[in-house]
């Protein structure tokens, strides 16, 4: 949930859990995480806006700086000179000798910052929670943009908080209808575009103009040099990986279209039996995504990786390659690479669109039968020279049970031919060997606009899926 033009948008199913939780009886230990920019400060505050707290934020420097100033913001809160403490144990002991009867929520924010000077804060809080909060009136939120930093610190097995908390939420980035309901207004194919270019992180999206096409916002706001985006991929990447250069050439190589782990190895210089430990970080902060063909078993070899997040893709696409060219002033010419493109960039990002849509329309009986699983498929073509012996089909969706399959095609362009593209996913679809004798096949095609739809697909343009997704967020 995030405050845009005064309004708090989403994040309602998050909210609605923390209310339920504020509301129960007991003792509440609360983890709250996620990637930066992600909105969870904004979701807290809306939580407690109405309601008694005590709000930190966490820094760097130090546990013994971070001790007193949470001292001096807890005896404000109960209008009382700050005591004298030396760790977080005094501030929890002085918190709980004040408490009266009301429920009081505690939150500290930027938790991981304080893991990431002290060790053992993890254990200190534990201690602190035994000892002085889990059978008082309170609410305990810890809260951390350092995913890595915030799983190992609170969530895993070998943390010393591991069984104390009462619950976790992990924020996602926003989704098709959520952008949609961010930009109030805004038309399906905008918020395609924006989407394609900012991913669904709700900062980024905040600073995109609605008003304004696509390529305006682009010059405006991430390849304008004193913006915030222009720099924001390698800050953030600083902020949350040591060995940031490498990482950077692990994301370049896959932006590039390097996917699998010998090409990835090759072009960033690092042997291959030590790039999935590299590879794990990314996928950990949902920077890259490892995939499979569909059809395949998850532990498959056919597996390739690809950039999940939208704005590095974006970013590895369009600007750290030209940054000498937006550096010495020539925007333009990076703009101009950007129109010429664009088109082709948006198609893997619409793909992902719609696979969220065609999943709310499997799961509302919308489809022609209920696949159990959905994703891409490709594979080899039988007798066909190197080069030209590979198939891909955009979405394919399963139902092994039933043996149905949905095969289907999605173009981001205007005036696409139904028949044609029917034709050459039949096609495709012949080179895929799963119950091939036994299965029932349908046929799918989403498209910008249709020149001519056919009767043997199902054929969705931008007006049908705005459409499913209004019936969706009405209901």
């Amino acid at each position: 949930m995030i405050i845009f033009m005064f309004r708090f948008i989403n994040r309602c199913e998050e909210l609605r859990f923390l209310e339920k939780r504020f509301k129960e009886k007991q003792s509440q230990l609360i983890i709250v995480y996620g990637r930066r920019r992600m909105g969870k400060t904004e979701t807290i505050k809306q939580l407690y806006k109405d309601k008694d707290a005590i709000y930190f934020l966490g820094d760097r420097r130090g546990t013994l700086q971070n001790t007193e100033r949470f001292a001096e913001i807890a005896a404000r809160y109960f209008d009382d000179m700050p005591p004298r403490v030396k760790n977080f144990d005094d501030v929890f002991e002085y918190i709980a000798k004040k408490l009266n009867k009301k429920r009081l929520i505690i939150v500290i924010d930027e938790f991981s910052y304080l893991v990431e000077k002290d060790e053992s804060i993890p254990s200190v809080f534990q201690l602190a929670w035994d000892e002085f909060l889990k059978n008082k009136n309170v609410m305990l939120i810890l809260s951390g943009s350092s995913v890595s930093m915030m799983e190992r610190g609170t969530l895993s097995y070998k943390s010393p908080l591991y069984g104390r908390r009462t619950g976790q939420i992990k924020l996602s980035p926003f989704t098709i209808e959520n952008i949609l309901e961010f930009y109030p207004n805004i038309r399906l194919q905008k918020a395609v575009e924006f989407y394609s270019v900012l991913g669904g992180i709700p900062f980024y999206l905040r600073e995109f103009d609605m008003k304004k096409d696509v390529y305006t916002n682009i010059i405006e706001k991430i390849l304008t040099k004193e913006e915030i985006l222009y720099e924001e991929v390698e800050f953030l990447l600083r902020e949350e990986l040591r060995d940031y250069s490498v990482y950077l050439s692990i994301i370049e190589s896959i932006a590039k279209g390097k996917s699998r782990i010998i090409e990835i190895a090759d072009y960033s210089k690092i042997k291959p039996k030590d790039l999935p430990k590299y590879l794990n970080n990314l996928i950990t902060l949902e920077l890259i995504e490892k995939i499979h063909p569909v059809t395949e078993k998850k532990k498959t070899k056919k597996t390739i990786y690809t950039v999940k997040d939208n704005f590095f893709r974006f970013c590895f696409r369009f600007v750290q390659p030209y940054k000498s060219d937006i550096e010495g002033g020539l925007t333009e010419n990076v703009i101009r690479k950007i129109k010429e493109h664009f088109n082709t960039f948006v198609g893997p990002a619409f793909e992902n669109i719609c696979k969220t849509i065609l999943c709310n329309a499997n799961f509302r009986n919308l489809l022609p039968f209920e696949f159990e699983k959905i994703g891409k498929q490709w594979g080899r073509i039988p007798k066909k020279i190197e080069g030209k012996n590979q198939y891909e089909i955009d979405m394919v969706g399963l139902n092994e049970k039933t043996k149905d399959i949905l095969f289907c095609e999605i173009k981001w362009k205007n005036n696409v031919d139904g028949e044609k593209i029917l034709y050459e996913l039949k096609e495709k679809a012949g080179f895929v060997e799963w119950h091939k004798e036994k299965r029932k096949e349908h046929y799918m095609i989403i498209a910008k606009s249709f020149k001519k739809k056919t009767k043997d697909a199902i054929c969705w343009d931008l007006k049908d899926l705005e459409r499913i997704i209004k019936t969706k967020t009405e209901k």
